[in-house]
């Protein structure tokens, strides 16, 4: 078990998506690398070449989703799925026929895998081959046919024309977060390693002390540049980005966007006071600068472009012959646009490899999450297709020099929609107003409770007890019971703190802790027949961060979230006008048909004194055996995109 757990492992590095990235995705045939296609039950016929019942069971078999439902609707989308899939590998291996791959590149390639997997030791080898019924000619044969598939993408890439100047700059304009240099800051830090100290020093900036001059003749780190975050040029510090400082300290020095000088940060046992004389926000480098990026970003585009039309080609002659009636699947036109025809199993390929689809599968049984996908998903998976087939056209008919798949050109038409968005200052206020629980930093605290039978000793105890030595030994002497609660944090009505009301207030919302020590003490409080004061350490006030602290962060949430309404808004309103002809429904409506024949009867009770059998025969299950209605879609006025021939032979 552990050998082909292991073999299934290093077969999936063969077995990676051949164009990352792409809208139009191919997953790879796994079940073809672990059988041998000359032998099993035949199933299909792919232009010629015969795929078996074992290759597209091993190919269901490696993906969780695809065994999740054996019989409705779900089962007969993940049956089009496979059978699309194992299609489309065929179509590849046959493509890079030409492809030549020599026996040391095998050599090579095998070996990587053998030593990436610990098993460079023949026997291990050949036993964790044998556990998934492969041979090691078998294991090289597959390898030469993915090393082909490769290197024939690779040639397909270099066919690609080089991006012009009008295309990168295009590319910039309309991503310009993927050229903003980081928010910096100009700043000065004082560091020591007490706490008490740096209070004292923060006292004293606060009443007016030279920050540098203080940093000079306290700080630990950068004491020769009066604290300078950064070296000094100019008589003046250099910018710095967040990442110069530890992460506690760099985000509370980079929430002052105003300037100011932070509170006392702790960070690895050290103390930090950052003065932040200049706060330098994000911005988009000039052209000039990030050409070179903008180049190499749509040169990539135009190679996945290539591979797609390549793609789009070879499955234009894509012929399907079924063998097997268990393996005929219906693939009707879910949608037409721009003269172009979206197949149904488009759809579904996107529905599986959909992590939420694959989330809700493991809550709700098969026939529910059908519904829910059937009414939710789809619907959004067709009109994201329909607006990524219509895109190329768009971007040609306003002359915009947008490259890459059909994905990345919708993608580009969408932020193109949106190029004039821009962000108010009302934007920002009413955002905050309406979201201020998301920038409210909690209460908290490490808590001990000390209860006493009677007010006065409790009383006696915190006027008497000044911080010094244990608080659980100074509350025992004096008569206390302590009772250590930990970190803890106010509770909520739907979920009640583990303090009681009256401590929590005490420690969480009045304003008269006496300091005791490191922490406080709270005013005594009746709880039950005892009386109670807690001592606090670590106290943190809940607070709301003010506006000059999450201006920034707003601003680009909310940018974010225009630009997202205005794009999807533009490239809906350009494809209207080619008039698209969406039908999911349709074939929806004609699956479900299809489907319900296809199904066995529903199981009655025999009356007393009669039999059971039926006399027809029955497959493995015991369920009479059934041939799925093929005429179904056809009767409910909806072809198909790969219909039925009398020879049992389907053309895509």
């Amino acid at each position: 078990m552990k050998n082909k757990k292991v073999v299934n492992v290093l077969l999936g590095v063969l077995a990676l998506m051949l164009v990352v990235g792409m809208a139009y995705q191919f997953t790879p045939d796994v079940g073809s690398l672990f059988g041998n296609r000359q032998q099993g039950t035949p199933a299909l016929k792919v232009n010629g070449q015969t795929v078996t019942v074992e290759e597209l069971e091993a190919l269901r078999r490696s993906n969780p989703v695809l065994t999740s439902a054996e019989s409705g609707v779900l089962a007969d989308d993940f049956k089009t799925y496979v059978v699309a899939q194992q299609a489309r590998q065929v179509l590849l291996t046959q493509a890079a026929g030409d492809i030549d791959v020599s026996r040391a590149d095998v050599n090579a390639e095998v070996q990587k895998v053998r030593e990436a997997n610990q098993l460079t030791e023949t026997k291990a080898w050949t036993d964790a081959l044998q556990g998934v019924g492969l041979t090691d000619a078998e294991f090289r044969r597959r390898t030469r046919d993915q090393l082909a598939v490769d290197r024939k993408i690779e040639e397909i890439k270099k066919t690609a024309q080089p991006a012009t100047d009008a295309e990168a700059r295009l590319h910039y304009d309309l991503n310009p977060e993927g050229f903003q240099t980081d928010a910096r800051i100009v700043g000065r830090q004082i560091v020591v390693g007490d706490k008490a100290k740096a209070e004292r020093l923060l006292a004293e900036v606060k009443g007016g002390a030279d920050f540098a001059a203080l940093a000079s003749a306290n700080s630990t780190e950068f004491k020769d540049r009066g604290g300078a975050l950064g070296p000094i040029e100019n008589g003046a510090p250099r910018p710095v980005a967040q990442v110069a400082l530890p992460g506690e300290v760099g985000a509370a020095a980079f929430a002052l966007t105003g300037g100011g000088v932070t509170d006392v940060v702790e960070s690895g046992g050290k103390f930090y006071i950052v003065k932040v004389e200049r706060f330098l926000a994000p911005g988009v480098r000039p052209f000039e600068q990030a050409k070179a990026e903008a180049v190499t970003a749509v040169n990539e585009q135009k190679k996945n472009a290539a591979v797609e039309r390549w793609l789009t080609g070879l499955e234009k002659d894509l012929k399907i012959e079924v063998l097997d009636p268990n393996w005929k699947t219906e693939n009707p036109a879910v949608a037409t646009v721009a003269g172009q025809t979206i197949p149904y199993s488009d759809v579904v390929s996107q529905v599986v490899q959909n992590q939420q689809f694959a989330g809700l599968l493991g809550q709700v049984p098969p026939e529910q999450a059908a519904q829910l996908v059937n009414g939710l998903l789809k619907p959004q998976v067709v009109t994201g297709l329909i607006q990524s087939y219509a895109a190329p056209t768009i971007a040609g008919r306003e002359e915009l020099a947008l490259t890459g798949t059909r994905q990345d050109i919708a993608q580009g038409l969408a932020a193109y929609g949106a190029r004039d968005v821009k962000v108010t200052d009302a934007d920002i206020q009413a955002y905050y107003q309406q979201n201020r629980e998301q920038f409210q930093t909690p209460a908290g605290g490490t808590v001990a409770e000390a209860s006493f039978a009677d007010r006065a000793a409790a009383q006696a105890f915190r006027q008497g007890w000044n911080g010094q030595g244990s608080f659980t030994a100074a509350a025992g002497k004096a008569g206390g019971t302590v009772s250590e609660r930990g970190q803890v944090a106010p509770g909520t009505p739907d979920a009640p703190g583990p303090l009681d009301p009256a401590v929590e207030a005490a420690v969480f919302t009045a304003q008269n802790l006496r300091s005791a020590g490191e922490g406080s003490l709270s005013d005594v409080v009746k709880v039950g027949d005892r009386f109670v004061v807690a001592y606090v350490t670590d106290l943190q006030r809940a607070a709301v961060q003010p506006l000059s602290a999450v201006r920034e962060q707003i601003r680009q949430q909310v940018l974010a979230t225009k630009k997202q309404e205005a794009g999807q808004a533009y490239v809906a309103k350009q494809v209207e006008t080619l008039k698209p002809v969406n039908n999911l429904q349709k074939v929806l409506d004609a699956q479900q048909k299809r489907v319900a024949a296809a199904a066995p009867p529903p199981a009655t009770q025999p009356k007393a004194g009669e039999g059971t059998d039926t006399g027809a025969p029955a497959d493995a299950a015991g369920a009479p055996a059934t041939t799925p209605d093929a005429d179904t879609a056809a009767e409910s006025g909806e072809g198909s995109a790969a219909p039925a021939t009398p020879g049992g032979t389907s053309d895509r």
